[in-house]
């Protein structure tokens, strides 16, 4: 089996980019992704045991891993949650499915996106990790459009190994996130 076309790419390119950048000694140094998370909330479908196991079928077409269903931890009168009730779906990648995946993200699924003018540098938490909300799951080519009876977002988080969100950033611009200037 071959390398991931962005693990080539990060270890190729990227690897010896962020070393001479940053004065870094090792390659061990050197900033990388270590997972990606990618969570779907579907509490408005969860009277609906079909539309629930529709949303698990997309998101293992997406992600291409299998998705896990979520369940309330605890019960809150105010949404109608009671423990125990399904509310989401998630699926974490890792090695060479998240590269997969980031890959078909950056080159077709984002450029779907309308109105699509960049993703916004302002979401990395104090961890160093960037979160991207997606309005409509349609923008992935894996998902058959005319079998969608609900569009759901998505958020998908990039988990990086340092806490410094300027290495973060520069991270993932080398990937090719299209980050804005604003």
């Amino acid at each position: 089996m071959s390398k991931p076309r962005l693990k080539a790419k990060y270890l190729d390119d990227i690897v010896p980019l962020l070393k001479k950048k940053f004065n870094y000694s090792s390659i061990m140094q050197v900033p990388r992704l270590q997972k990606i998370c990618i969570n779907q909330g579907i509490a408005s479908l969860s009277s609906d045991k079909k539309k629930i196991s529709t949303a698990l079928e997309e998101m293992t077409q997406i992600a291409g891993q299998k998705g896990v269903l979520t369940k309330a931890k605890k019960s809150v009168s105010n949404f109608k949650l009671r423990e125990g009730m399904i509310i989401g779906v998630k699926v974490t990648l890792r090695n060479e499915r998240m590269y997969e995946f980031l890959d078909r993200f950056i080159n077709i699924a984002l450029p779907r996106v309308r109105d699509f003018r960049g993703v916004s540098k302002k979401y990395f938490d104090a961890q160093g990790n960037y979160t991207l909300g997606i309005k409509e799951q349609i923008i992935f080519p894996e998902v058959n459009i005319d079998k969608i009876t609900k569009l759901i977002g998505m958020n998908i988080t990039f988990v990086t190994n340092t806490p410094i969100i300027d290495k973060s950033y520069a991270l993932l611009k080398a990937f090719g996130i299209p980050f804005n200037n604003q």
